[in-house]
């Protein structure tokens, strides 16, 4: 009987040594040391606006505004929901995902069309009729957001030329330079957009 139950005995003993270890000890040193050399970042790149959080540089959220540029679409409930991330994981052969494509088009040239004439679905940026893998992207491509500007521009009444600087100014490179696409922060932007031209009146 002892030769089954101290291997039983080790098991267990090896489970709680590495439960401390690693479910415990190890969370707790990375956690104190993030707060120590990066604590912005391990609060979440939390975003604050006369001291009070706005967002997360890191999470995107809904804006529904003709004044502000719009985050790509987003598959969670609700909409930029950051507790419930998702993807829509729906195949290209599904009529659901053509369903949300096609009303993803529809809404982006009804809100967009009459500041960009002729405006065709060929000429969407991929991002603005697509939801992201996590559902709540914060970035849009650069194409995305300069495809917004017009609007902005003229529902702000500002020089298209000034909101296009501002894009520039919220673009972020590659990862590592060399991963992924040049992105445009929406959060961030907007915040810009409206130290520029103060906040839209509210109807």
């Amino acid at each position: 009987m002892r030769r089954f139950l101290r291997p039983l005995a080790t098991a267990a003993g090896m489970i709680v040594v590495f439960t401390v270890l690693l479910g415990l000890a190890y969370p707790l040193a990375m956690t104190g040391v993030a707060q120590v050399l990066f604590p912005a970042k391990a609060d979440g790149s939390l975003v604050s606006l006369e001291g009070e959080v706005v967002g997360s540089e890191l999470a995107g959220q809904v804006f529904t505004s003709p004044a502000y540029f719009h985050s790509r679409p987003s598959a969670t409930t609700p909409a930029y929901n950051p507790s419930a991330t998702t993807f829509a994981n729906l195949g290209p052969n599904t009529l659901a995902l053509r369903d949300a494509v096609d009303g993803y088009i529809a809404q982006a040239l009804a809100l967009e069309r009459p500041h960009n004439p002729g405006l065709r679905a060929e000429d969407l940026p991929v991002d603005m009729i697509t939801t992201s893998a996590s559902g709540i992207d914060p970035h849009v491509s650069v194409a995305n957001a300069r495809l917004q500007a017009a609007r902005v521009a003229a529902v702000r009444d500002v020089p298209e030329g000034r909101v296009l600087e501002l894009i520039d100014d919220n673009t972020e490179g590659r990862s590592l330079g060399f991963l992924g696409e040049s992105g445009v922060n929406v959060l961030l932007l907007n915040l810009d957009l409206d130290r520029l031209a103060g906040p839209p009146a509210r109807s």
